[in-house]
């Protein structure tokens, strides 16, 4: 049993400079393995406590990968402009044969880079060819983290359309955007954003009093969505619009949720990535497609697995005793 345990803090792991494009294809080599049976991970359990409050727990383990990880995430809410962020989170990670603790990792980084990774995994296997303008609807951290996953897997991208309920996160945004190239605008009008974007991003964080508010009808006829936001900000009579609705697992779910947190009655997933990551869909480049998930702990995985490999090579982190 190892008597020393690795922990890397939120720097160490943003020190690794985790490429985008790794980071993609690390998740959907984790799918793969999943429908291969390689690997194994529980639904995510979820206390709510509230509108946007409350605690989850997702748990996978990786014969390739020789660890098995336990990401502990909790929510609260805040408002537009808090220093004080909305949600935490820890990964713990063992050595997959002995169950020996290997490390402690902050877990808000990782969730950054491996939810954009998801998104952008999803894409690949559904979006159109060559989107030209990507749209955000919320645009704080994680809005960052996914212009730079589209940028590496669609370099031809040129605009960028910032909406968000703090007119700050959005011009921030937006100089990111330009700052990676592309033109940028601040939308006044979501449904000017949802008929100009060729690829939206929604993360609308779950409030008291929130309503949805995005019209899948009103998105181009080819198109691609990620509802980060697990679809409370899409009107749920809009949904049949959409051709292809595909998440991360359908054993973990069946349907988008509401503002609720309930499952919509609407519509119902026909496709998850544990299939497409292997076949990318044939049909739904053509068409619009939704990409909603609530989190599969096999992403956390894969990226814990990337993490503390490249930590360990680099000599990263604080090695703590037990």
């Amino acid at each position: 049993m190892s008597e020393r345990l690795l922990y890397l803090s939120r720097n160490d792991v943003k020190g690794l400079g985790i490429d985008p494009g790794e980071a993609r294809e690390a998740v959907l080599a984790a799918f793969r393995d999943h429908a291969a049976g390689l690997n194994r991970s529980l639904p995510k359990s979820a206390l709510g406590l509230g509108p946007g409050h409350g605690f989850q727990a997702m748990t996978a383990a990786s014969q390739p990968s020789g660890i098995a990880a336990l990401k502990w995430v909790s929510m609260a809410p805040v408002g537009p402009n808090s220093p004080v962020p909305g949600i935490n989170a820890l990964i713990c990670v063992s050595d997959y044969e002995s169950g020996a603790p290997l490390a402690v990792l902050d877990g808000d980084e990782i969730t950054l880079i491996r939810t954009a990774a998801l998104s952008a995994a999803a894409a690949a296997r559904l979006a159109p060819a060559a989107p030209r303008t990507i749209g955000f609807v919320g645009c704080g951290l994680q809005a960052q983290a996914h212009l730079a996953a589209f940028n590496a897997l669609y370099p031809g991208l040129k605009t960028a359309l910032a909406f968000s309920r703090s007119r700050s996160s959005a011009e921030k945004l937006a100089q990111v955007a330009r700052t990676s190239g592309l033109s940028a605008e601040i939308a006044s009008d979501v449904d000017d954003l949802l008929a100009r974007s060729d690829i939206v991003i929604s993360m609308v964080p779950g409030a008291p009093g929130l309503k949805p508010f995005l019209d899948a009808r009103r998105m181009k006829a080819t198109a691609f969505a990620s509802a980060v936001d697990i679809g409370r900000s899409w009107i749920p009579e809009s949904l049949p619009a959409f051709d292809v609705l595909a998440t991360d697992s359908l054993e973990q779910s069946k349907a988008p949720y509401d503002v609720d947190g309930n499952p919509v009655d609407t519509v119902a997933f026909g496709h998850d990535l544990v299939a497409l990551a292997g076949t990318p869909h044939s049909t739904a480049p053509a068409g619009r497609s939704f990409f909603c998930f609530r989190g599969f702990a096999l992403a956390d995985l894969a990226l814990a697995h990337l993490v503390v490999t490249r930590a360990t090579e680099r000599g990263i982190g604080i090695s703590l005793p037990r």
